[in-house]
């Protein structure tokens, strides 16, 4: 709030800077009073002289003061206090000579009253009254505080500093961000606020000694008397009482709206308001938080600070639109002193003091303004208000010296509002040109009576309480020890606000106030706030207006230019009763003119608060201190325009993530070099895109935005994953992934003839139909040597660009970053623990297993207490296990669920099984596959000639209505499954396609993955299989059960440590724990470790056995698949339940079940909306993992194979853990023969396999050894795979 510089104050307000040590107060000769008599006429004499020599003094000491606020330097300090010092010298030696010459009996016969009131002032010396001693102290005390105060500066960063003006003075109006807001208000009180606590102590005892030398009980009671009213305290009291209601109306409007804004977190419905967040440092005027506030958004805005800009106003021209208001009136143009000596803006390269005020020079023409203008509606306010004191002073610039000022402080004060109460009106607006149109009607004048009552009734307590707290601590009811304990108790008690940190005797919130180290009283603008309606009210008379007062514009009245100008030039030569009386009627102050104008939004505010708690009862509640303060203060916290910013993403992000959709399909349906530069030209696209929102996205704090969803898409669109990527990098990054997912694809294995296999199908009929040892060896190595030695260099590049683009999003590594994709702290750990769960069970299975292959390939392959062959159990991968069902079917006699004999049989072909399984989901009520799915779906190998990616795959092209599947389906029950596996993808994005596109994906990854799954848990069944035709009756029997779970088992059971251990091997990979130098070593313990396989023959590290496995080479995170095998069997569970399924739970088809359809369709919808143990808990109604219905669906299973195991005596696990089959791999080439690399020749062959044999045993016996001694040892080793498994064992 500016201010104008009040002469009785002068050596407070003016007095800056530096110790004064040896200044001397010797005053100049010509400046000493001269020799008067005991009489009138030398009284009168006494007094004309004073005032000449007064004017003189003082245009001596302003304009040193001016000099130093307008030039913060060493050198205009000094001289400052110099002028300061003389002018206190010039105060005290004619107030002395005036008390030592005139008696009482003189000064009475005075005939002007006003004479003596003359004199009365001049014998009061205020600080004077001190000695010489303590008056410099207590001038060197105040420069040191309005010297802290006017430099004190908040440090960000490193380098960068906020000052209060403007930078902090303008966070605290626009920012939205609670942590922003926080820092600038803590930052700035605790920068202006602490140091000055150790100083106002020592000033408070000065400044009472100096009032006590005048006859006042202390500095309180000495402020207090210049508004001539004994019972002032009272009076004032009785004032804010009537204001009170429309404060509390107004503050829980104002609350509440907060509320909508940042949250129950940090407001509280019952409580005060965190004192940062009403648009003011002080929280003194509210009006900066209007565009929260406003009641009717789209009526007109009357802030016309963007009109200004536009028009461009500068400081000059906002000063000159505020003297045509007053020459409007009739009163007086600013003279030419006031354009030559004015500071209107902010000088660059030297300190001032920003703080608006006005200046009196004393010498009747030179009159000017201090004000780091800016151009806002506000500072025209401000502009109006500080030209209103200079219109005071030309005013009154004739009469004497102790006459110019303000009948009361506040007089001062009122006038220049009184003039912006018209200036804000929309008419007055509008007539200078700033509103386009004035708009009356009733939300319009809702809107701009709110913003008023945010600027004045938000004042009102604050004004009144600063003097409240100053009054008890100069009367001392406040001592230092209390002085933020009782700031923050008067600020809660009257103005409903609380500190939004903790705030302790350490500092000293008052200080952050200019007016208190700058020792200037303040409840002049709380009578000025009252005073300037009362005159608004009478002006606005006889200006003739009609209609409500706040509409009142007195723009051009020369009538009330004439009221104003007669309480203008009686300066404070007349009781402020005695000028108020004249110029309105009446002798009091009163708040009735205040309410009468702002009665219209009294109401309005009762109406809204009809529910709203008025006051705060909380009254000690205080916001917590925000997650992540104070190092997310630079980030956006504006919630709705982070709405926007989605919405927007959300449309772009669809076309381009369909153009790169079009072309990936383009290049996996038809793997060529064109199709594939296609592709990574619009991956770069996408990446571009995802790049820029991403850094769009990370520019937001989220941590107290509303809205659930609008966190969570933010904080999902922040990892940028590969897009962080330098350009370069990305490039090569991307063309890795291509390179090494097109090796993969096109890779065959050849035979000696020259006949190549591809994968599918060749060499995956060679795994799951051949029993040939050398067969199954010859398609199992030769696919690794064909596809995965390839891939090592290109892998070992792809790790390191990998977890650099992890790092640049936050993580520690690539693992690190696909497990944050689960949400959960302690994923690791409770991946483990359903692991270890399972583990009995799988070791049951492999045993079971391991016997039978033992029965089908004899001890020479098969070691029942070792490791089982990796080529043996059906699949490439050694993942699934169903392929052999043949060798370890439990009950060969009884039926064995196969229904690939009956669809080739029926003649179905992959049109017919996707048919079947659309038929499935619309059985359960779900929908059907639109008809671009059945239009541009890839369901069969192309016999084009065409090279295609065959692993089978869902696609969404993000357009919500073009979804397909790219699979070679063969007609085999197995490829039924996979059927309705990825059709489960493609109903997953049918459901949650009208999701934002960040959403459109699983709860979590393995939902999408058990989605499709639990649907073939029910296909699986006899039953199901019976209903669809393919099975001719089912038998139920605990045989043919048994052959059913084991087949299940073999899916199943079997995937588990695969699907656990591709990450875990991978995740080791990133963060280093496996190094480049032991990629297979590595790969092969894990696979040792958890799945009890070995390789059938010797591995090296010039082999990559990993790159064998699709998801290596393409990027496909593995975990899900594990999470998916333990989620499906807790969704069929809770499924089966919804269908009222009676009977063992590996029974159950939930085929038909519009139930059971509904629960999976509404968790379907949520997409990735909500964090997945919401989702889990809505479909199974708890929200953890857990394997238990998966032992529940197996557990015939188990208690058969534990039987079935002890009877055999079967060891569980493989203690010889090291054993590997006996192959030498020996490929006959003439009468040579490749051992080990080299060709040598058959004798030489056995040599080498004996040397083998000797070296084997000799490192047994040394590993024997090693262990011993490893186990004698305490200290502590890195562990790895093989050293776990050892010690495991």
């Amino acid at each position: 709030m500016g201010t104008g510089v009040d002469r009785s104050l002068w050596p407070v307000v003016l007095l800056l800077l530096l110790p004064v040590l040896g200044l001397s107060e010797a005053l100049r000769e010509k400046w000493l009073p001269g020799d008067y008599s005991n009489n009138t006429a030398d009284a009168q004499r006494f007094l004309s002289d004073y005032n000449s020599t007064a004017e003189e003094v003082l245009f001596y000491s302003v304009s040193a003061s001016w000099n130093y606020n307008t030039n913060l330097t060493e050198h205009n300090s000094e001289l400052q206090i110099q002028a300061s010092l003389e002018e206190q010298a010039f105060t005290s030696a004619w107030g002395l000579k005036a008390k030592q010459v005139f008696t009482s009996n003189v000064l009475d016969s005075l005939p002007d009253p006003k004479e003596k009131t003359l004199m009365d002032k001049i014998m009061i010396l205020g600080v004077a009254n001190l000695p010489q001693k303590e008056r410099e102290e207590y001038n060197t005390i105040l420069s040191t505080m309005d010297n802290i105060y006017s430099t004190a500066k908040v440090h960000p960063r490193p380098n960068i500093s906020w000052s209060l003006e403007p930078e902090l003075t303008d966070i605290m109006a626009n920012s939205r961000s609670y942590k922003r807001l926080l820092y600038a208000w803590e930052g700035w009180h605790n920068a202006s606020g602490v140091p000055l606590r150790e100083f106002y102590p020592r000033f408070v005892e000065l400044s009472n000694q100096a009032s006590r030398a005048d006859g006042y009980s202390d500095t309180g009671d000495d402020w207090r008397s210049w508004y001539e009213t004994e019972n002032f305290e009272d009076v004032i009291e009785q004032l804010y009482k009537t204001i009170e209601p429309l404060y509390l109306q107004l503050h829980a409007f104002v609350r509440r709206q907060l509320y909508n804004q940042y949250g129950p977190k940090y407001i509280n419905l019952k409580g005060p308001i965190p004192a940062h967040l009403l648009g003011n440092m002080w929280a003194q005027t509210w009006n900066n938080i209007y565009g929260m506030m406003i009641p009717f958004p789209d009526k007109p805005n009357i802030d016309v600070t963007d009109e200004m800009v536009k028009l461009g106003y500068n400081a000059t021209h906002m000063f000159r639109v505020a003297e045509e208001f007053f020459t409007s009136l009739g009163l007086e143009k600013m003279p030419d002193e006031f354009w030559k000596g004015s500071m209107l803006e902010k000088p660059d390269g030297r300190e001032v003091v920003c703080h608006a005020s006005a200046w009196d020079f004393y010498n009747r023409k030179d009159f000017r303004i201090k004000q780091c203008t800016t151009v806002t509606m506000e500072q025209l306010s401000t502009v109006h208000h500080e030209m209103g004191h200079v219109q005071y002073y030309l005013q009154y610039k004739n009469q004497p010296v102790g006459f110019r000022r303000g009948a009361n402080p506040g007089f001062h004060e009122a006038i220049g509002d009184v003039l912006s109460l018209s200036v804000s009106t929309p008419k007055h607006l509008h007539t200078i040109g700033l509103l386009d149109s004035v708009t009356s009607d009733h939300e319009t004048d809702t809107n701009y009576l709110l913003k008023m009552a945010l600027e004045k009734i938000a004042f009102l307590p604050f004004g009144y309480l600063i003097d409240q707290w100053r009054w008890n601590v100069f009367n001392g009811r406040t001592p230092p020890e209390r002085y933020n304990a009782d700031w923050w108790y008067l600020r809660t008690k009257y103005q409903g606000i609380c500190p939004p940190t903790g705030r302790t005797e350490e500092q000293f919130d008052a200080g952050a106030k200019f007016h208190i180290p700058g020792n200037t009283p303040y409840i002049r603008y709380f009578v000025s706030f009252i005073l300037q309606f009362q005159f608004h009210e009478k002006l606005c008379e006889v200006a003739k207006h009609t209609g409500p007062l706040h509409t009142c514009d007195i723009y051009r009245s020369t009538e009330a230019g004439a009221i104003l100008k007669k309480v203008l030039q009686a300066g404070s030569s007349k009781s402020w009763p005695d000028v108020l009386q004249e110029a309105l009627g009446t002798n009091k102050m009163n708040a009735s003119s205040l309410m009468n104008y702002f009665d219209p939004i009294i109401k309005w505010l009762k109406e809204q608060n009809v529910n709203e708690t008025l006051g705060w009862p909380d009254f000690n509640w205080v916001p917590p201190i925000p997650e992540g303060y104070p190092e997310d203060i630079d980030k956006k916290t504006d919630e709705l325009e982070a709405k926007e910013f989605l919405e927007d993403y959300n449309r772009t992000a669809e076309g381009v993530w369909n153009a790169y959709t079009e072309a990936s399909w383009a290049y996996n349906t038809d793997i060529n070099e064109v199709n594939k530069q296609a592709m990574l030209a619009k991956n770069l696209e996408m990446s571009a895109h995802t790049l820029k929102y991403g850094q769009m996205a990370r520019q937001y704090d989220t941590a107290d935005f509303q809205d659930a969803s609008v966190k969570r898409i933010i904080k999902k669109l922040s990892d940028i994953e590969r897009a962080a990527l330098p350009s370069a990098q990305l490039q090569e990054y991307n063309t890795l992934l291509s390179n090494m997912e097109t090796k993969y694809s096109v890779a065959e294995v050849c035979r000696a003839n020259g006949t190549c296999h591809p994968l599918d199908p060749d060499l995956q009929k060679i795994m799951a139909e051949s029993r040939d040892y050398d067969e199954l060896l010859f398609a199992w190595k030769g696919w690794r040597d064909a596809a995965g030695k390839v891939l090592r260099t290109d892998y070992k590049r792809y790790v390191e660009l990998a977890n650099e683009a992890a790092t640049l999003n936050g993580h520690s590594d690539n693992g690190a970053f696909w497990r944050s994709l689960y949400e959960t702290p302690t994923f690791e750990e409770d991946l483990e623990s359903l692991w270890k769960e399972l583990e009995p069970l799988y070791q049951n299975v492999h045993a079971y297993v391991r016997r039978g292959l033992y029965k089908k390939y004899g001890s020479k392959h098969i070691n029942l207490k070792g490791p089982i062959p990796a080529h043996l159990l059906g699949n490439m991968w050694a993942q699934t296990w169903s392929g052999i069902m043949d060798l370890v079917m439990p009950y060969p006699d009884a039926t064995q669920v196969d229904a690939t004999p009956a669809m080739v049989a029926k003649n179905w072909n992959a049109t017919v099984m996707f048919q079947e399984s659309d038929r499935f989901f619309t059985s359960l009520g779900l929908l059907p596959m639109p008809q671009e799915f059945w239009d541009k779906s890839m369901l069969l190998k192309p016999s084009d000639g065409r090279q295609v990616v065959c692993h089978a795959s869902a696609w969404d092209f993000y357009n919500r209505k073009d979804f397909r599947i790219k699979q070679c389906t063969v007609v085999t029950m197995d490829d039924l499954i996979t059927v309705h596996h990825e059709m489960g993808h493609v109903q997953y994005f049918l459901q949650y396609k009208d999701q934002p596109v960040s959403f459109r994906d699983g709860a979590n990854p393995g939902f999408h993955e058990a989605i499709g799954d639990v649907l073939a848990l029910s296909v699986a069944t006899p039953k199901h299989l019976q209903t669809i035709g393919l099975l001719d009756k089912v038998e139920s029997n605990a045989e043919s059960d048994i052959n059913f779970l084991m087949s299940m088992a073999l899916d199943k059971i079997a995937f588990l440590p695969f699907g656990y251990l591709m990450d875990q091997w991978r995740w080791k990979v990133f963060d280093g724990r496996i190094p480049s130098t032991e990629y297979n070593k590595e790969w092969w313990n894990l696979r040792m470790k958890y799945q009890g396989l070995c390789p059938p023959v010797a591995r090296t590290e010039d082999d990559f056995d990993p790159g064998a496995k699709f998801h290596i080479p393409a990027n496909v995170p593995y975990v899900r698949y594990f999470v998916s095998f333990i989620i499906q069997f807790q969704f069929h569970k809770a499924l089966c339940d919804a269908a009222k399924h009676v009977g063992p739970l590996h029974t159950c088809d939930i085929y038909q079940s519009k139930e059971a359809g509904k629960l999976l369709g509404d968790v379907m919808k949520l997409g990735f909306s909500k964090p997945w143990p919401e989702a889990m808990t809505m479909i199974t109604g708890q929200p953890k993992m857990t394997a238990q219905p998966l032992m529940q669906y197996f557990e015939p299973l188990i208690q058969w194979l534990e039987e079935e195991n002890n009877k055999n005596n079967e060891i569980l696990g493989w203690p010889d853990y090291d054993w590997t089959p006996q192959t030498v791999e020996v490929a006959v080439t003439g009468n040579k023969v490749d051992f080990l690399g080299m060709s040598v020749n058959d004798s030489a062959a056995v040599a080498g396999q004996w040397v083998l044999l000797v070296i084997g045993l000799a490192l047994l016996v040394a590993t024997i050894t090693l262990a011993v001694k490893y186990r004698k040892s305490r200290k502590p080793e890195k562990s790895l795979s093989t050293m776990e498994l050892k010690q495991k064992d």
